[in-house]
């Protein structure tokens, strides 16, 4: 299980490297805003720009598995998921809440009113 969770953590790290490359490569929407203004285009400002291209396409598969590969690992932190205790995270929780109020109480002697 250890083996499939480190492959899913490359897999992960992997397809961000190359979403974070794709992204910057692509020519982003706005960068020929002050030509549009200025020489009388006829596009809108930031209509359509046609169909996509091979690096937005390619962009979109990179999320995809990187988010495939988010809810994998998510899931193999916790097989069993809160089925299996019967309850939820705040209800394993509210036990050690308790004990960091009580420890953070005052330990000293009261001071009597006047």
């Amino acid at each position: 299980m250890q083996v499939f969770m480190n492959l899913i953590v490359v897999v992960q790290l992997l397809a961000a490297i190359a979403m974070i490359g794709l992204v910057l490569v692509q020519h982003g929407k706005g960068a020929d805003m002050g030509a549009s203004f200025g020489s009388g285009a006829s596009g809108s400002l930031f209509g359509a720009t046609g169909s996509a291209n091979f690096l937005s396409r390619s962009t979109a598969v990179c999320a995809t598995i990187f988010f495939a590969a988010t809810v994998a690992l998510a899931f193999g932190a916790n097989p069993g998921g809160a089925r299996s205790s019967g309850g939820s995270v705040l209800d394993s929780a509210a036990p050690a809440s308790a004990a960091v109020a009580a420890s953070a109480a005052p330990t000293g002697p009261a001071i009597p009113n006047q």
